[in-house]
Order: structure tokens, then C-alpha cells, then sequence
């Protein structure tokens, strides 16, 4: 996605967000909300060489002849994108993995927040903060750390498939169906995307006469 029409997306979010936060928020028997995609459990050891790494892992993605050969190279894609020469930050990451299990939200957040101050190059920070951002409603700060995922690796299909959710939340149908498309061009083998580009499709653009 051009970093200048994702910040054409936010901005309309930014302006739009804050109404709906608000009932969001104040409503306590709301169902759970969908997570975005997120690395799984294990994860296997990849090699440093990220850049030629992650291009052959993305075409071996798109190539995939069934969902179960897929889910093996996603977790390779993700294995990179968590990759970390910094003890601290693997340290930190973890807990902040484990404080949102537990449902520690503020903890989390604070942990996140630290790996953002010392490594602001590290992906996988910004993208499990917007994840947090998210489940707690708070769409515009979500918003901004998907930004920061996608100006970093545009190819990165869990905060495009965040995107398309807080979109579709906040009733704008269009760019919602716009970032499942795009998320979908770069990991044909989502779970549940599909069905939603299809809704969005018949509901944006209408069915076929």
C-alpha cells in the first residue's frame, strides 16, 4: 500500500474514529472482538539474510498448493519478522505476549512501549500494538502503528487484514474490501478473509446481473 494513500485512509479514520470509540467503550456486554492475524505458537529457526529471505518465503506463499504448505511458510514469514539480535527486546516481546494472554492489557502496553523506544525499527513491536490498540477500541492509535508496520514492510499481511477490520468497525465498507484485497494479493491463504472480500464485494460493488 503507498504510504500516501494509507495516510489518506487514516486520516478519514482519525475523523471518524472518536464517536464510535466512545459507544464501543461504553458498552460492556460487546462480544469479543476478531484478532487480526498473529504468528503462531512455534515458530521455526529461520537465517539472518531477512530481505532474500522474506522474497522467496512471500513467492513460496503465493505458490502454495494447499492451506496446510501454506501455514508452514507463513510461520517462516513470521519467524523473520519476530527475529531480533537483542536479548532485551525477545525478553520483552515475550512478556508482552504473555501479559496479553493474560489479558494485562496495561502491562502489555507498557512492555510494547519499551521496545518501541529502543528498537522503532522493530516491525513486529508496532504490530502487536496496534493489535492491543485495537482490542481495546482505540482505532486511531491502532490506525497510526499499522502506518508504521506498513511503511516498514508494505507486504505484511496481518496489519493489512487489522486494517480492513478497524475499517469495516467503522462502517467505511470501501477501504475496508480495499485492504482485505490487498492482504489477500500477498497471502492468497488467509482464514476468513476470502468470505469477507466476498461480502464486501457483493455489498460495495453489487452481485453480478
Amino acid at each position: 500500500m503507498a504510504l500516501k494513500s494509507l495516510r489518506a485512509i487514516l486520516l478519514t479514520a482519525f475523523l471518524t474514529a472518536t464517536p464510535f470509540l466512545a459507544h464501543a467503550q461504553d458498552d460492556p456486554h460487546a462480544a469479543p472482538k476478531p484478532k487480526p492475524p498473529e504468528a503462531p505458537a512455534k515458530l521455526p529457526k529461520v537465517g539472518v539474510d531477512k530481505t532474500r529471505g522474506l522474497d522467496f518465503l512471500f513467492g513460496a506463499l503465493k505458490a502454495a498448493p494447499d492451506d496446510m504448505s501454506a501455514r508452514h511458510v507463513e510461520a517462516r514469514i513470521w519467524a523473520i519478522w519476530l527475529q531480533t539480535p537483542s536479548d532485551t527486546v525477545a525478553l520483552l516481546m515475550s512478556r508482552s505476549k504473555a501479559a496479553m494472554d493474560a489479558r494485562q492489557s496495561d502491562v502489555a502496553l507498557k512492555l510494547l512501549d519499551a521496545v518501541i523506544k529502543l528498537r522503532p525499527d522493530y516491525v513486529e513491536a508496532w504490530n502487536r500494538r496496534a493489535t492491543l490498540y485495537y482490542l481495546q477500541n482505540d482505532y486511531s492509535r491502532s490506525l497510526a502503528d499499522i502506518q508504521q508496520v506498513l511503511a516498514r514492510e508494505p507486504r505484511h499481511f496481518g496489519a493489512l487484514a487489522g486494517l480492513g477490520m478497524i475499517m469495516q468497525d467503522l462502517g467505511d465498507d470501501k477501504r475496508a474490501l480495499d485492504a482485505f484485497r490487498k492482504a489477500l494479493e500477498v497471502n492468497p491463504h488467509l482464514e476468513k478473509v476470502p468470505e469477507l472480500v466476498k461480502t464486501l464485494s457483493e455489498k460495495v460493488e453489487g452481485r453480478d446481473i
